[in-house]
């Protein structure tokens, strides 16, 4: 049987393992990412390694979160990723340049490469054939100093295409169309590769759409052959040079496939509070909608704004509905601005929010109390907007456009619009003068710049042949990284200081949480299924880990959250029976005896139960890491030497 796109991808980056479905195997990185929200610790990660050089091909820093200065920590932040970017050969793209992944794709993404990136939506990349995995940053750190990355082999899940999209239904519409069969946690251990018909008539930016919201299925990453389109994008970029042809071979198969007929999806909308619970937008018609919101990394593209520019001309933003615009990058913001689309939105009455992720994140527009807001974003998490009683509906720029016009959710095809048809650019502006290069030989002269909110690293202690502690705090399930450790712009300028930020630790959840975990000296969580699921942020492991939590044990974990508390020495665990999930509460003591860390023994002293657990580490590298305490731990000695 020949390979498929993932497998041929894997194989030509594998240095151990065997490219069996759940074996561990180790991949060479190509590139990698960082963002400032996850920068700056994963920074502070690499400087510890003692690594003169980053020893990827190319590796990127972007500024695109903690963009709202309201204080002297995220421009000391910025300040502190510029410098260490010239110090260690690492590409610097400035505050405005836009948001990672959409100018990665425009500027950087190679086909049959590698990408790692230190934010969960990093999979964009697979839009043009490049196997982009969004990982923790230490997991990204360990990439630049040159070490592979470890993980599970995937399953792959072909998802063919057939048809073609109808007007005013696009690729926001098929990804959550997998979603409402998936559901959030069906793509944990696998990647979707989508092949068929149906993939000719999307161009790069609507396969990009596909695979960067992939990451709400828990998936690994998601995978589009780099082909024709592929190039004609690439070209128009000024970036032919960069293009390969990737497809699978003819006798290529798959561990599961899922056909979607293009043609016969509708506009579909995740209603509150998660991605896969999908609805079709016709069944949700007149619900009052007080906020839209387009943009983010999923749909802030030319296409997509140039579109949604066409169905606001001539119209306006009904009275009730507060409109916010944010190019993806200045790329887009430049070359609607030349063809009239900005101008066309300004006119109808929406605000321009910069080039930045901001509304997704809750770093400013967030909505009115007990208000709706629509959104052409990935997640719609519990108070992840920055108003926790708003009720946040995804949606396509299509959709959210005609909630603009209207005031209440509407099938954009019921507006009488005329089909709106945007073609890809032959050129797109290539002005990269907001990306700095790493200076060549004297930057062993650069200083690194170091602000007062940049706290020292913390690294775990190398766990005993016994853990002991009480519950600190039992969770249902679906807990997201946003429960575990918040955004928005009271914490994110808080990412570089990790006494300051462990504060907020499950504040959304319990508020005391963080107060508790120091009075009782550390201790457990107790999870349900899919913990940890959302954002690749490190700091849900690295401050609880500061807090003293030696152990988690759920029903099941999310990938990336998994990795990360391993990288950090917190011992991660399934219930044998999930039914003795039932039978612990918080407060209660646990005993856990890893002398034999293949087979931990828990009792829970406050109860007289014996509770049979099962270690959630996959290699004998994994076992390794919480006996060192930790990747950090492990790393900084092998780094330097390699």
């Amino acid at each position: 049987m020949g390979l498929n796109i993932t497998q041929k991808l894997i194989k030509a980056h594998i240095i151990e393992g065997k490219m069996t479905a759940g074996a561990p195997v180790a991949i060479r990185i190509d590139q990698t990412l960082t963002q400032d929200a996850t920068g700056t610790m994963a920074y502070l990660q690499f400087e510890a390694m003692g690594v003169d050089r980053v020893r990827t091909d190319l590796s990127v820093s972007y500024v695109d979160h903690n963009m709202l200065q309201t204080g002297f920590e995220n421009p000391d932040d910025h300040a502190f990723l510029q410098s260490v970017a010239a110090r260690y050969g690492i590409y610097f793209s400035r505050p405005g340049n836009g948001i990672c992944h959409q100018v990665h794709l425009e500027r950087f993404g190679q086909p049959g490469t590698t990408l790692l990136g230190s934010d969960s939506h990093t999979p964009t990349g697979g839009g043009i054939g490049q196997l982009a995995m969004g990982a923790g940053g230490l997991d990204v750190a360990l990439a630049m100093a040159g070490q592979p990355f470890f993980l599970k082999m995937p399953r792959v899940i072909g998802v063919k295409l057939a048809g073609a999209l109808r007007p005013f239904v696009s690729a926001k519409d098929v990804i959550l169309e997998v979603l409402r069969l998936k559901t959030v946690k069906g793509g944990v251990g696998c990647v979707f590769e989508y092949f068929g018909p149906g993939v000719e008539g999307l161009d790069v930016p609507s396969r990009s759409t596909i695979t960067n919201m992939g990451a709400e299925l828990g998936a690994t990453t998601s995978v589009f052959p780099s082909d024709g389109i592929t190039k004609a994008f690439l070209k128009a970029q000024g970036r032919e040079g960069a293009w390969r042809r990737l497809k699978a071979d003819a006798s290529a198969g798959y561990d599961e496939v899922i056909e979607i007929d293009l043609s016969a999806l509708e506009p579909l909308a995740a209603m509150p509070h998660m991605p896969d619970k999908v609805q079709r937008v016709k069944d949700i018609a007149g619900l009052e909608v007080r906020q839209v919101a387009i943009g983010s990394c999923t749909n802030s593209s030319y296409k997509d704004l140039m579109t949604v520019a066409a169905m606001l001309g001539g119209r306006h933003v009904a009275p009730s509905v507060s409109l916010g615009i944010s190019p993806g990058s200045r790329q887009v913001l430049s070359m609607i601005t030349e063809s009239g689309g900005l101008s066309s939105m300004i006119k109808a009455g929406a605000r321009i929010l910069e080039s930045g992720c901001g509304p997704c994140i809750g770093m400013g527009f967030a909505p009115p109390t007990g208000g709706v807001s629509v959104r052409s974003f990935n997640r719609n998490f519990e108070g992840r907007s920055g108003t926790k009683s708003a009720g946040i509906i995804l949606a396509s720029p299509e959709t959210c456009a005609a909630a603009a016009i209207t005031g209440v959710m509407t099938d954009p095809r019921s507006l009488g619009i005329a089909p709106v048809v945007v073609k890809i650019p032959r050129k797109y502006n290539s002005d990269d003068s907001m990306i700095i290069p790493p200076p060549p030989e004297e930057a062993v002269k650069v200083s690194i710049v170091r602000g007062p909110n940049i706290a020292p690293l913390a690294r775990a202690e190398r766990p005993g042949n016994e853990i002991s502690g009480r519950v600190l705090i039992k969770t249902g399930d679906n807990i997201t990284t946003d429960h575990i450790m918040p955004a928005g712009a009271k914490v994110l300028p808080l990412r570089s200081n990790l006494p300051k930020i462990s504060e907020f630790v499950f504040e959304a959840v319990d508020a005391q949480f963080a107060k508790r975990a120091k009075e009782w000296g550390g201790g457990f969580v107790i999870g349900g299924e899919n913990y940890g699921q959302g954002s690749s942020r490190e700091h849900a492991a690295l401050a609880p880990m500061y807090l003293g939590v030696k152990a988690v044990i759920t029903k099941s974990f999310a990938r990336i959250h998994l990795a990360n508390l391993i990288n950090f020495g917190i011992l991660p665990l399934v219930f044998k029976d999930a039914g003795d999930y039932d039978k612990i509460s918080q407060g209660d003591e646990l005993v856990l005896d890893i002398s034999d860390i293949d087979k931990p023994k828990l009792e829970d002293k406050t109860r007289g139960l014996k509770i049979s657990v099962i270690p959630q580490l996959g290699s004998a590298r994994d076992k390794e890491l919480i006996k060192a305490g930790g990747a950090l731990n492990l790393a900084s000695g092998s780094a330097r030497k390699a």
